[in-house]
């Protein structure tokens, strides 16, 4: 997958789609992005320390998003890995903030603090695998668990250097 490197907003031009932006690949950028519409990455979205990221409607990423400073949309936040915000900011959605992975900011994250009407469960909801540090001051967390961690009773197979299978059960 491309990557690409943008050192300012002027540069995500040629990104622009009828939704607001669309990159196939990964997006580094050197800069803060305000973006009116969406962005949509369909790989890893890193946002350089210090700068921030935010969005009328929603951000999205395949993979992870990470910025050195704030991440704010006015819907959504999805990433298919893990969300970080830089250590002395926060995360604010309008909708939810989902992500698969691992959940970090350095001060509050807020979801569902729609303006335009009520908010429901499912748009206060924050789903990650795990929160690893930050305070949810809005928002109802629902923590998945990580993928990388092993489930007490799960049924696995084995196969050894032999080429042998073995089937077990993960235990304390």
């Amino acid at each position: 997958m491309e990557t690409y490197k943008i050192k300012s907003q002027k540069e995500l031009e040629k990104f622009k789609d009828e939704f607001g932006y669309y990159v196939k690949g990964n997006l580094e950028a050197n800069c803060s992005l305000d973006i009116e519409k969406r962005l949509k990455v369909d790989g890893y979205l890193s946002i350089e320390a210090g700068e921030s990221i935010k969005a009328g409607e929603s951000i999205e990423a395949g993979w992870s998003i990470k910025a050195g400073g704030s991440i704010e949309a006015g819907w959504s936040i999805k990433a298919g890995g893990s969300i970080e915000a830089g250590e002395y900011y926060g995360i604010s959605a309008g909708l939810s903030i989902t992500c698969k992975e691992s959940l970090s900011f350095g001060l509050k994250a807020f979801a569902g603090i729609k303006t335009w009407g009520e908010a429901t469960e499912e748009d206060k909801t924050i789903t990650c695998g795990k929160l690893v540090k930050g305070e949810v001051a809005y928002g109802i967390l629902n923590e998945t668990g990580l993928t990388s961690e092993t489930k007490t009773g799960k049924k696995v197979k084995i196969r050894l250097a032999e080429g042998n299978i073995v089937e077990g059960e993960i235990i304390d």
